[in-house]
C-alpha cells in the first residue's frame, strides 16, 4: 500500500496541485475520494476526524494529517528532495508565489470557475469583478515568465505546481487565454514534462456538477 494517501476530487484544483506533484515526481498514492458536493467536507464529523478547516486535499503520510495544498506541496518537497528550494533565497521566492497564488491567482480564478463554468450562472456583477481580478493576476504571472521558463530559477518547482493547480481546468470563465501567450508555453513545458496527467485522469469522482 503507498504511503501517502490524498483525500481529493477531481473537480479540485487545489487537490491537483498535490497529485500532480505525485505525478511528476514518480512517487506511489493513494486516493480517497471526498464527496464535496454532498457537503462532507463540511460535516462536523470531516472537520473532526479530518481537518477541521472544512476543506480538502488533505494528505495523509506517517501518521499525521496535512491540509492547505501549499503546507502539503512544502512537506513533500522537503521530504523527497523533489521541486523544493536549493537556496534560503529560493525558499523565500517559492513561498511568495505560493502565497500570491492561494491569495489571488488561484482564489479569484477558482472561484469564477466554480460559478461562471459549473454552476452557469450567466454573466453577473460577481462574475465581471472575480474575471478583472483573475485577468489582473494572470498578467502578473504572464509578465513574469516571459523572461523565464519556470517561476523560479530554470526548473519546476512547487511553486509551479501551485499556480498551475486550475490552469488545467477546462470549464470556460469568459476570459481571453489568448492574451497570456508566456503562461500558454508554461503550461506546455508542464504538460509535456513525463508523468503528468490532466486533472480529470489523475483524481477520482464526476467532473461537473
Amino acid at each position: 500500500m503507498p504511503d501517502f494517501k490524498l483525500h481529493c476530487f477531481a473537480l479540485s484544483g487545489n487537490s491537483y496541485k498535490v497529485a500532480l506533484f505525485f505525478a511528476l515526481a514518480g512517487i506511489k498514492w493513494e486516493s480517497v475520494l471526498v464527496d464535496y458536493f454532498e457537503g462532507e467536507t463540511r460535516s462536523e464529523e470531516w472537520r473532526r476526524r479530518m481537518n477541521e478547516q472544512g476543506e480538502a486535499p488533505v494528505l495523509e503520510h506517517a501518521g499525521a494529517k496535512i491540509s492547505q495544498s501549499g503546507v502539503i506541496l512544502d512537506y513533500l518537497a522537503e521530504l523527497t528532495g523533489k521541486f523544493g528550494p536549493e537556496t534560503a533565497d529560493e525558499r523565500r521566492e517559492i513561498l511568495r508565489w505560493i502565497l500570491f497564488d492561494n491569495h489571488k491567482f488561484t482564489s479569484y480564478y477558482a472561484t469564477l470557475r466554480f460559478i461562471y463554468g459549473l454552476q452557469k450562472s450567466g454573466e453577473t456583477p460577481v462574475t465581471a469583478f472575480l474575471r478583472q481580478r483573475a485577468v489582473a493576476a494572470y498578467s502578473i504571472v504572464d509578465e513574469h515568465l516571459r523572461s523565464r521558463p519556470f517561476m523560479v530559477g530554470d526548473r519546476l518547482t512547487i511553486a509551479d505546481l501551485s499556480l498551475s493547480g486550475y490552469v488545467f481546468m477546462p470549464e470556460e470563465t469568459g476570459i481571453d487565454h489568448s492574451a497570456f501567450p508566456a503562461i500558454a508555453e508554461w503550461k506546455d513545458r508542464i504538460r509535456n514534462m513525463p508523468g503528468w496527467l490532466h486533472p480529470y485522469e489523475l483524481m477520482p469522482g464526476p467532473t461537473s456538477i
